[in-house]
């Protein structure tokens, strides 16, 4: 969430800052953040001021009773009474206003960098990379569409999955399950000169996911384990994200950079009748997640490198790919800046998003309340601590690059070239035929 205090020191600028969202929504929740903020603060003044009045009096009566003044003391008793009432009274208020507070704190997005271009929707992206490998024009046999070369091949069985699931589940069979696999296995060893693989759990509860910025605003996107108050994870940034909740980490270890392999739970349910044929959109996936914990001033550097990295997965596997910036009105709820990297499908003739990489400045950390002490310049700890910067991006997610490398790779007798980075991770299966 961003910081409270801006909304004293800074309201106009934490105003036209999110206005660049062009959402007038925000607005009015900011408004609201902010009167609320300054009935809390006048409740605690209140309340602040009665309990000096109560401490006064207390002393005063215990004079008079010494005095044998019993009369005049049982008077101010009943002052004091009254004055507890009232703080009682303010408590309750304060509670009221404190918890009204933090949830509209958790629904206000947040701040873009000052950076990020300006725009209304994904139409306002630029392309800042690239178009790197794209051919003006590709052949025929690989203007065919994954869903159909890998049903004639027997890799993909979506039938069977929504027998066993419902709609929107996804099925790969065969080399086709070998073939996710192993974009797992290189998205993994990709980025393992610097992240540390961690294997985090699935199952998440509602602080961690809430930590993340997922909740309360996009519950519906979540599938839900009332029963246990557990969530699976949309993404394994949600644990990755809480590792570190209510620590203060040392200045001197930052940043800390992780990777994890997990599946990937979501309901999608704003998408219904949209990309929803083959891999391009499923309730659930296979994905692996970079991560870094940074000081504020490593945060740009880690940002540029995440992107690099998820540039080179694609890259390393001949994919056509460009990366655009995801302007302020297509922003999403946590992010502080952004970049997607796509790659090009030429069977579904379209820009398909691999993996979007985001920095969000201390606002997750805000929420999980993960800071850390800095250093100076003598390397010895500064008083006080900071919120870290949180990054996040996808190393490798599995469904829309599986179907690229099927459209891309296709050959045509029909069959489908392993690429080469794949192959030490594909049990010998350089070429796929239908069994």
């Amino acid at each position: 969430m961003i910081d409270v205090r801006l909304l004293r020191t800074d309201f106009d600028g934490v105003r036209a800052a999110l206005a660049r969202r062009g959402d007038d929504a925000i607005l009015s929740s900011l408004d609201r953040a902010r009167d609320l903020d300054v009935r809390s603060r006048e409740i605690i003044a209140e309340r602040d001021d009665l309990r000096a009045k109560v401490k006064s009096i207390s002393k005063d009566v215990g004079m008079l009773r010494r005095d044998g003044k019993v009369d005049e003391a049982e008077a101010l008793q009943a002052d004091s009474r009254a004055l507890g009432e009232r703080e009682q009274t303010l408590d309750a208020e304060y509670a009221q206003v404190a918890d009204a507070l933090r949830t509209e704190l958790l629904y206000i997005p947040n701040i873009p960098h000052h950076a990020a271009p300006d725009g209304a929707s994904d139409a306002d992206n630029p392309v800042v990379r690239g178009p790197v490998g794209l051919l003006d024009e590709y052949p025929e046999h690989q203007r065919v569409p994954h869903w159909e070369t890998a049903t004639d091949l027997g890799i993909l069985d979506n039938e069977r999955a929504v027998k066993i699931s419902g709609a929107m589940f996804t099925m790969q069979r065969g080399a086709g399950a070998t073939l996710a696999r192993a974009l797992c296995q290189y998205g993994l060893d990709l980025n393992a000169d610097v992240h540390e693989e961690i294997r985090p759990p699935s199952l998440v509860t509602t602080a961690t996911l809430t930590a993340t910025g997922q909740l309360p605003k996009f519950a519906d996107d979540a599938y839900a384990i009332e029963r246990d108050d557990l969530w699976c994870v949309p993404t394994a940034e949600a644990s990755l994200t809480s590792l570190y909740n209510d620590e203060i980490l040392a200045g001197d270890e930052l940043p800390i950079r992780v990777m994890a392999f997990s599946p990937s739970f979501r309901r999608e349910a704003g998408s219904a009748g949209r990309d929803t044929r083959g891999m391009l959109r499923a309730h659930e996936f296979d994905k692996v997640e970079m991560l870094a914990f940074a000081r504020p001033d490593q945060a740009p550097a880690l940002l540029d490198d995440m992107v690099d990295r998820a540039a080179r997965a694609v890259e390393g596997l001949g994919l056509p790919y460009r990366v655009i910036e995801i302007c302020t009105g297509d922003m999403g709820q946590s992010h502080h800046r952004t970049y997607d990297v796509e790659v090009w499908a030429p069977g579904a003739g379209t820009w398909l998003e691999v993996s979007s990489v985001s920095w969000f400045g201390d606002y997750q950390a805000r929420r999980g309340n993960v800071r850390f002490r800095p250093v100076g310049d003598d390397g010895q700890p500064v008083k006080g601590t900071e919120f870290v910067h949180t990054l996040n991006g996808s190393a490798l997610a599995v469904p829309r690059v599986w179907a690229a490398i099927v459209e891309h790779y296709r050959n045509p007798d029909g069959s489908v070239t392993v690429p080469d980075a794949l192959r030490p991770y594909m049990r010998g299966i350089d070429v796929i035929t239908a069994s």
